[in-house]
């Protein structure tokens, strides 16, 4: 009971595009969805079915949940490759600075200008 007014309290909260749109396009036939919605609707018979029967609300925030997570693993690698990046073009900053400087030694030669 507490977990359907879980998902109901999830759905509320969805923007109007999330709940027209589908969250994966589906990769079954025509066929195959109107044989998997017919198994769906059925009840569950078997004790374990039954079990599973009253979490099938929460599909579609496990759904959004492993989107997110998915969507964080992607931003960790970008963050770890523009890290990466800032790190090189700092050193090379380094090498540039390094290479325009004037130092004491260079101010005590002779300076053919």
């Amino acid at each position: 009971q507490r977990v359907l007014h879980l998902a109901e309290m999830c759905r509320r909260l969805e923007t109007e595009e999330e709940k027209v749109l589908p969250f994966y396009p589906s990769s079954l036939a025509e066929g195959e969805q109107q044989d998997a919605w017919r198994v769906l609707e059925e009840t569950p018979t078997e004790p374990l079915a039954q079990a599973m029967w009253d979490y099938v609300g929460l599909e579609r925030f496990w759904q959004r949940f492993n989107k997110a997570k998915l969507e964080e693993q992607a931003l960790e690698q970008e963050r770890a490759a523009l890290s990466q990046r800032n790190r090189r073009l700092r050193q090379l900053l380094r090498q540039y600075l390094a290479g325009i400087s004037i130092t004491q030694e260079m101010l005590g030669q002779p300076n053919p200008l």
